[in-house]
């Protein structure tokens, strides 16, 4: 009952924040992308990441490009200024040919695929379309080269667009290789989650007796999970018939959002053992929730931020940083609640005379709260070395360890936590039974 107060006020605002923000932002995790450079004198701009087969393509086009001061061909070669792919290992050959001064501009190098060079413009052209095409399947990144003197800034509008054919139909494929089964793979996650609901649905209905509020949070969270997939699903399906996404973006950020909100509420309830085995949250544990859904919001926000913004923008690592920090934030600060419940039933049970009870109940949580460490861990952590050791072609493993790993805590939670009479987590001790036998009585006595 105390939780209502002052868990309604922050996440009211927190909805509103994140739905003013995606009002405005529209997903740019498409392989056509737009980047601005603005008075820019980095000799190098990398600017996206794909991975080819043997029918890639690229389509570049840039506009409005504008150099400050305007360099003398005779004395600053515009052949020296342009676009090329080059894989991670080729780039290595590129910085020790620059570093052992065999080249002295990127652009000079056999490693890398040239793409085009800015002396093909005309004097008084401005802009450049080009088609390029990949016919050594690996992953590339597209760069921009600058080798002119550090005085010279660029500024340009660049319009890019990578995609494979497919062999047969010879259709377009704007998903990286390794990303194309993306889509399938959302959507039977989805659709196994939606089957989960439709149990546990059921399972709140036969043991209605037993049910807790904590249980409607469970649906809750397995609910926006399996709208958040299925977003995800037609997103990337979007994307890969046509480069964009087409407002699905949207509707993935909001379940995202609603649903980190939830699960992490949900983890810190049950690590109070709020509603099971008391009604009521303390002051401290009321401070974890305060904290952690502005979080969840700072969070969502920065998110947002790296998926709309190219990988190699000036501020694209900060938020970058800073996403990952709240989020280790938010996983720490669920577990505070975990080990009080831990500490107090240990307490517990060195002073009162239900000792056994006690430890029974703290040998319960324990394990719950080593679940969760693993969970936390092996999302954050192992998945995030496998996306980094895998090859670019089996890119789609990461994504399916993740959600097998959140699907597998989410099994053992509801199973751990399921409305049953003799499940152990809702043991009460013999004063609240006879509380609760009394109340029943006079319930069936009123209602008789």
């Amino acid at each position: 009952m105390m939780l209502s107060r002052p868990a309604i006020s922050p996440s009211a605002l927190a909805v509103a924040a994140a739905l003013v923000v995606l009002a405005f932002l529209s997903r740019c995790d498409a392989e056509i992308r737009r980047t601005e450079i603005r008075s820019d004198n980095r000799r190098i701009i990398p600017l996206d990441d794909f991975g080819f087969t043997h029918r890639g393509q690229l389509e570049l086009n840039a506009s409005r490009i504008v150099f400050d001061p305007k360099p003398s061909p005779s004395s600053e070669p515009l052949s020296n200024i342009g676009f090329f792919l080059c894989t991670r290992d080729a780039w290595f050959n590129v910085l020790k040919q620059l570093q052992d001064s065999d080249i002295t501009c990127a652009l000079q190098s056999q490693y890398i695929k040239l793409v085009y060079t800015l002396e093909k413009l005309g004097s008084n052209e401005d802009r450049f379309a080009t088609v390029f095409s990949q016919d050594d399947a690996n992953q590339y990144t597209l760069v921009f080269a600058n080798c002119l003197s550090q005085q010279f800034r660029v500024s340009m509008d660049i319009d890019s667009a990578m995609y494979n054919l497919d062999g047969k139909s010879g259709t377009r494929d704007y998903l990286s290789a390794g990303k194309t089964v993306l889509p399938r793979i959302y959507f039977v996650f989805s659709l196994i989650y939606f089957v989960l609901s439709v149990v546990w649905v059921n399972v709140l209905y036969k043991k209605r007796v037993t049910v807790f509020k904590i249980h409607f949070f469970m649906l809750a969270v397995v609910l926006l999970k399996g709208l958040n997939l299925l977003c995800e699903a037609e997103d990337k399906s979007y994307i890969k018939r046509t480069g964009s996404a087409h407002g699905w973006d949207i509707l993935f950020y909001i379940f995202s959002f609603l649903k980190g909100i939830i699960l992490f509420t949900l983890i810190v309830l049950i690590g109070t053992g709020w509603s099971f085995l008391k009604p009521y949250l303390q002051d401290k544990e009321k401070k974890v929730l305060m904290i952690v859904i502005p979080l969840q919001v700072i969070a969502n926000i920065a998110q947002i931020v790296i998926d709309e913004t190219s990988p190699y923008g000036h501020d694209w690592a900060t938020w970058k940083q800073l996403f990952l920090l709240v989020d280790v934030v938010c996983c720490c600060a669920v577990l505070f609640p975990i080990v009080w419940s831990i500490k107090n039933l240990r307490e517990a049970a060195r002073t009162d005379g239900k000792a056994a009870v006690n430890l029974m109940k703290l040998t319960l949580f324990r394990h719950y709260y080593i679940v969760v460490i693993c969970y936390i861990y092996f999302t954050r952590v192992v998945v995030y070395a496998l996306e980094t050791i895998t090859s670019y072609r089996y890119a789609w493993t990461s994504v399916v360890a993740a959600e097998l790993a959140t699907l597998a805590f989410y099994a053992f939670t509801g199973y751990k936590f399921r409305p049953e009479v003799h499940n152990p987590y809702f043991a009460l001790d013999d004063e609240e039974e006879e509380a609760a036998a009394e109340a029943l009585k006079l319930e069936d006595e009123f209602e008789l």
